[in-house]
């Protein structure tokens, strides 16, 4: 199949899954039938490719469900659905005083994207002049956003700031909580999932890890999702080198731009404040010398969680390491996860007896945190890895299928693809990974 006929297929996916009435791009049909905060950034990056004003409208539909305190949710429910639990009638997200008055949401966030998204498709749309005004409607919205995290997810004013959730994460099922559900005992709640009618039980969390997923909720909604009382009684607290290294690009990029559009001085001064601190604080702080690689940071027992995932990898992405340091984790990437007959990059430790290979975050190769590592390896000028990655991710989809999830194992020759299939963001990042 040549690199055409591929991006005419993704485009296909991207069309078919864009909800042309409220303006937004579903995950994939049934298993994800709302709008999901990460998943809709690099859903951008692909329409910016082919189609700006899809591109647009699926940020906008993302920032109009903004909290009055910048807080941006990690799912917007604008349409009813019965195939996906929990719904918005288990968040009651109005239980914040500044929630969105005309959304339903969750009461929890994922990675921010946001900043560094704008830069991509301030990059890859032509008309550079009406791409700015664009960017000049919403990018206080971000930097609002940014504010918010360092106002009420950083307890210690270090520059890291926390998640109080795994789906907060986007990596939700990962053998790094493990430990921490350990320290916990919830409820045997009573609920039907949904996800399982759409995809294979063995590929999905289990209905026990779903029982600390709905406490940890249960717990913030007791207190109005207020974020200071979550600090202080959560037993989950981590510091998340993916989500911070998100952050610390998405700051990077705001900066940019904020010098593009001109007149923004006090704002680009805040966001270097917040990076120098940021980026020294990461290096300090979730580095592990043992590991050669970052890692989590269970900020609740004050101790780092010490597991390689692909997370391990990702602040290459944000420029945080210096050259000695990105040698070190990329040549630990490539003797953990780097095998001839392994696909890059595996989500988790491929040594590790938490590794499974078929399930969701526990060791299955995901398009969007290859994107991630190939622009990274790339700006490191670790050209040879980083077309590796390419090369994989771009195979394992010809070959499967725009699956949500892939099996890092190049033994498996058949039924590859997990999760969700026609997944958005496995087309949208196919098409700017063929493009580059």
């Amino acid at each position: 199949m040549t690199n055409n006929d591929l991006i005419k297929k993704a485009e296909t996916v991207l069309n078919n899954n864009f909800k042309e009435d409220k303006g937004f791009t579903i995950p994939c049909e049934g298993l994800y039938p709302f709008q999901w905060n990460w998943d809709s950034g690099f859903i951008a990056v692909g329409f910016a490719h082919y189609d700006a004003n899809k591109a647009k409208r699926e940020v906008e539909a993302l920032l109009s469900a903004q909290w009055e305190n910048g807080f941006i949710p990690h799912i917007i429910f604008h349409n009813d659905s019965d195939t996906y639990f929990p719904g918005p009638e288990f968040h009651q997200s109005k239980l914040h005083p500044l929630a969105s008055k005309s959304h339903r949401t969750t009461g929890m966030t994922q990675p921010p994207v946001l900043g560094f998204v704008l830069k991509e498709m301030y990059d890859i749309i032509e008309d550079k002049a009406d791409i700015l005004n664009f960017i000049k409607q919403n990018i206080d919205k971000v930097f609002n956003n940014h504010q918010h995290f360092y106002t009420h997810r950083d307890p210690n004013q270090e520059g890291l700031v926390f998640i109080y959730h795994n789906w907060e994460s986007g990596t939700d099922n990962s053998p790094i909580w493990d430990d921490i559900w350990d320290t916990m005992d919830p409820p045997n709640y009573k609920f039907e999932r949904r996800d399982t009618t759409h995809v294979d039980a063995a590929q999905r969390p289990t209905n026990r890890e779903y029982d600390y997923y709905l406490h940890l909720i249960e717990i913030a909604k007791a207190h109005n999702y207020d974020e200071a009382k979550i600090a202080e009684l959560s037993p989950f607290l981590v510091q998340d080198p993916l989500f911070n290294a998100m952050l610390i690009k998405s700051n990077a990029a705001l900066i940019e731009l904020y010098e593009l559009i001109g007149d923004s001085e006090d704002k680009i001064k805040t966001l270097r404040q917040w990076q120098t601190k940021a980026i020294t604080r990461f290096n300090e702080k979730l580095f592990n010398e043992k590991l050669g690689a970052y890692v989590h940071y269970d900020l609740r027992n004050e101790k780092q969680i010490e597991f390689l995932s692909s997370s391990s990898f990702a602040p290459i992405f944000a420029d945080i390491p210096n050259e000695e340091r990105a040698e070190i984790i990329v040549k630990t990437m490539m003797d953990k996860f780097g095998s001839e007959d392994r696909y890059l990059c595996a989500s988790f430790d491929p040594d590790s007896d938490r590794f499974n290979p078929k399930k969701y975050w526990r060791g299955p190769v995901w398009i969007n945190l290859n994107w991630l590592l190939f622009k990274g390896l790339k700006s490191y000028g670790f050209y040879d890895i980083a077309n590796r990655v390419k090369d994989d991710s771009v195979q394992l989809i010809e070959r499967y299928g725009f699956y949500e999830y892939f099996d890092s194992r190049k033994s498996v020759k058949e039924n590859a693809g997990y999760g969700g299939n026609n997944f958005s963001w496995s087309a949208a990042l196919l098409i700017d990974l063929l493009k580059c």
